[in-house]
């Protein structure tokens, strides 16, 4: 049951379409979830049991929403630190061969608790690592998220591309054609809620153009549409895969998934680092999606994404993570800086304000899930998905502009965190989690792992 909730002297980003900012406002969430009102100053009477809360010295934003992420990573963080994609990936393929669903599920719980923490309330997973003898390993991320309490859109993924036929990963990491397609849909039947107040829905997400067949990613358009669900995939993160598209389709990235029925609204690429100015507006045409995912692209060295031109294009971005073993921080709060920094060393100090990165983590996010309706802004009417974050401290004092202490400051504390109305981080504690637990857990799978893969 979720009580009636008012929060009052606090500050307010609403990220709706007049970016509406409240130096001194309230929010009011209703018993069922969703949001009765905001507005500046105090709110006026309402009806039920009431939860007052005293926001003076914190910001309200609505809860950020990661739109890319490999939970399973967070077993195989701090390898192959100086690899590009290519060299990273050949490396850990083998070790993830011996992933299993106790591996996945401890790892899941560590992700998606420290994602709490750093303020995202929605979280997607590109899983698409699926051996043989390694049991129900979606099942075990998905129950990690009930567990937390954060809503989920897991992606079945999959791989049928191998080393033998042209494609990068080794044959034990991938599946048979008709058996990831198959697996796929018995995965939508199962666990995807289409209602507007889902916490769980599924994507369909083949790998990468260099880890999976041309058939695959076309039949893969066609069972998501058929199921009504969407579509993610990487694209364009790096120069070896243009140049591996150049070499095996005789086309651009971009081509390539228009070629196959991959760009539309109900799709969300990953990265888009390497697009030119054609694909961009292709992309912004189509309304197809695009998950920025600034640190881990440092991180391999695959270059800054063009988030400005894809905005002034009317592209969808949102902010994403990536997996934890290409981007150990893995805090989402933290990307909104990235995002900014990165945009200005491509564009100048124009080229992202500290509100463009927020909605870039917020309502950007959520148009790349299609959510948009529901989630991404703090609206009358709409899930009560919030973060409440700390910015009195050291950290942040001095800083009169709390969006821009949250932006260009340290990594804020989350005071509360609301997923529907409940209460998932409070106080800078995990509510539903011990955090103590979720460490042992992934600390165990981590030295089993690589035990394995010795």
């Amino acid at each position: 049951m979720v009580s009636v909730i008012l929060i009052e002297n606090v500050a307010v980003a609403t990220v709706d379409d007049a970016d509406t900012y409240y130096g001194d406002g309230h929010v009011v969430v209703g018993d069922d979830g969703r949001i009765v009102a905001v507005g500046p100053g105090h709110a006026g009477r309402h009806q039920g049991t009431l939860r007052r809360i005293d926001g003076t010295g914190c910001l309200i934003t609505p809860g950020l929403v990661n739109t890319h992420h490999h939970l399973y990573q967070w077993a195989t963080r701090g390898l192959a630190l100086d690899e590009t994609l290519f060299g990273w990936l050949t490396t850990l393929y083998p070790i993830w061969g011996r992933l299993d669903a106790e591996i996945v599920g401890a790892a899941a719980g560590a992700g998606l608790g420290w994602l709490a923490l750093s303020g995202c309330t929605t979280s997607m997973d590109h899983h698409y690592v699926f051996p043989r003898d390694g049991g129900d390993v979606l099942e075990a991320e998905i129950e990690a998220a009930r567990r937390l309490g954060v809503r989920f859109h897991p992606t079945r993924g999959s791989m049928d591309l191998s080393r033998k036929d042209g494609g990068l990963p080794p044959d034990n990491v991938v599946e048979r054609t008709d058996e990831a397609l198959a697996a796929t849909e018995k995965a939508i039947d199962r666990w995807h809620d289409p209602s507007p107040d889902a916490m769980l829905q599924i994507a369909v997400a083949p790998c990468s153009p260099f880890s999976v067949t041309e058939r695959l990613m076309s039949e893969a358009a066609t069972l998501a549409r058929r199921k009504g669900v969407r579509l993610h995939t990487h694209l364009a993160e790096t120069d070896d895969e243009e140049d591996f598209c150049r070499e095996r389709f005789g086309c651009t990235p971009v081509q390539y998934a228009e070629r196959l029925g991959w760009l539309g609204d109900d799709v969300w690429l990953a990265h888009g680092v390497h697009l030119d100015d054609d694909a961009i507006a292709k992309l912004g045409a189509t309304g197809t999606g695009v998950a920025h995912c600034p640190s881990s692209n440092a991180r391999l060295g695959a270059g800054a994404a063009r988030v400005r031109d894809m905005l002034d294009r009317g592209v969808p971005v949102g902010l994403g993570v990536d997996g934890s073993a290409s981007q150990e921080a893995a805090h989402l709060g933290e990307e909104l800086r990235q995002a900014l920094y990165t945009a200005r060393l491509r564009g100048g100090p124009g080229a992202l304000k500290a509100r463009e990165a927020l909605r870039l983590g917020t309502m950007g996010g959520a148009r790349c899930l299609g959510r948009q309706d529901d989630l991404g802004s703090v609206e009358r009417g709409k899930l009560a998905d919030l973060v409440m974050w700390r910015l009195d401290g050291l950290g942040h004092e001095g800083i009169d502009d709390k969006l821009a202490a949250l932006v260009f400051g340290p990594p804020a504390p989350v005071e509360l965190s609301l997923v529907g109305g409940r209460p998932v981080v409070e106080r800078g504690e995990l509510v539903h989690a011990d955090s103590e637990t979720l460490t042992r857990e992934a600390r165990r799978a981590h030295r089993r792992l690589m035990k394995a893969a010795r």
